[in-house]
């Protein structure tokens, strides 16, 4: 009994089968790559863009918010000035406790209302660079996956 083992060898035609497959899968992943590289380019390239955006936004709110605080401090300033001004005519204890208090609940009022503007404009300037930001980011990345 002849137990030699024959193994078929592949024929020419069996082999340029198999590397006509690999070189269609080898040029398929290199056109994916290709095409995820590029995606990833223009991803980058609008996130870029968007951030420049927010950015500029940022800045003019941060702008907004300090133009209306300079507003506020020479408001202060001057109703300060204004008080003091008072102060020189006054003749009487009761005549200060009298100015001092409406003074002090004046300014009590002012300070109120002007901290609430300033959080109006520090939210509205969050917003207005965040959202677009957000959802620009995603955007531009969903383009991607």
């Amino acid at each position: 009994m002849d137990m030699t083992r024959t193994t078929a060898r592949p024929t020419s035609s069996a082999k340029a089968d198999d590397s006509r497959a690999f070189s269609e899968m080898a040029e398929k992943g290199a056109t994916q790559a290709r095409e995820t590289f590029e995606n990833m380019g223009v991803a980058t390239t609008q996130a870029a863009d968007v951030i420049k955006a927010s950015s500029s936004t940022a800045l003019k709110g941060m702008q907004d918010f300090n133009n209306k605080f300079l507003e506020f401090a020479h408001a202060n300033t001057n109703a300060a000035f204004d008080f003091v001004q008072r102060l020189h005519g006054v003749k009487s204890p009761s005549e200060l406790m009298e100015l001092s208090t409406e003074h002090t609940r004046n300014q009590i009022q002012a300070v109120t209302e002007q901290t609430k503007q300033l959080v109006e404009h520090a939210q509205k300037a969050v917003l207005a660079t965040a959202e677009p930001l957000k959802m620009g980011v995603a955007k531009a990345f969903n383009h991607v996956t």
